[in-house]
């Protein structure tokens, strides 16, 4: 099974507190559930390849001209981070149908924590470099979202804003410094790169380079 399920699943479940709302709080809760705990299932499926120290990859083309592809990887440290993603991400939602006011749109606030959770898995999942900024990014836009969530609170529009601010002009100076990587290394993909260190040690651009990775990575 391609490992593009994972993501899509959660991003997909974005729908499911809408749907669901009209079956009261704590039906539609479980329901908002269903999507992560079956992506985190998914995962947990694949332990037995993983124990023995294989690399699960799944890749389809998208954009071949500027070598952006759907590509995914799943190893152990990406399992580590998925776990944590998905476990911690499906007990925030079953708290928050609990924590939250009923005169509170939790519906809005269970499909922004999805999408935040997609991000996430983007992220850690990625197996192109260039795919991983999107998710980068993304993370901005829902961290947004999420934390401008109670709108009528002026510090939370402040904070909000602040957090786009700074985490959108990071994601900017990361998008500088992956494309110089792949200037240098010919590819984005991220076998290709992690078995080019030396070629990016030895390139007159590396300062810049890991200057800019790194100031993207701070932002966050």
């Amino acid at each position: 099974m391609s490992l593009l399920w994972i993501p899509l699943l959660t991003l997909t479940g974005m729908l499911v507190p809408f749907l669901t709302a009209s079956l009261g709080r704590k039906l539609s809760t479980l329901a908002t559930m269903v999507a992560p705990v079956i992506a985190l299932c998914l995962i947990l499926s694949h332990l037995p390849v993983l124990f023995d120290g294989v690399v699960i990859t799944s890749s389809m083309a998208w954009l071949p001209q500027i070598g952006l592809d759907l590509a995914f990887r799943l190893d152990g440290l990406t399992l580590l981070f998925a776990l944590l993603i998905l476990g911690i991400g499906s007990l925030i939602l079953f708290y928050a149908g609990y924590y939250l006011s009923a005169k509170e749109k939790d519906s809005r606030f269970f499909a922004f924590m999805l999408l935040f959770m997609t991000a996430m898995l983007g992220i850690v999942m990625a197996d192109n470099l260039l795919l991983m900024w999107l998710f980068w990014e993304l993370t901005s836009i829902s961290s947004f979202l999420l934390i401008g969530f109670w709108g009528h609170r002026s510090d939370a529009r402040r904070g909000a804003r602040m957090a786009l601010t700074v985490t959108g002009t990071g994601g900017l100076i990361l998008l500088v410094g992956i494309l110089m990587i792949g200037d240098v290394v010919g590819s984005f993909a991220m076998e290709d790169v992690l078995a080019s260190g030396q070629l990016l040690r030895q390139s007159e651009n590396y300062p810049l380079i890991l200057t800019l990775v790194l100031l993207g990575a701070f932002t966050k």
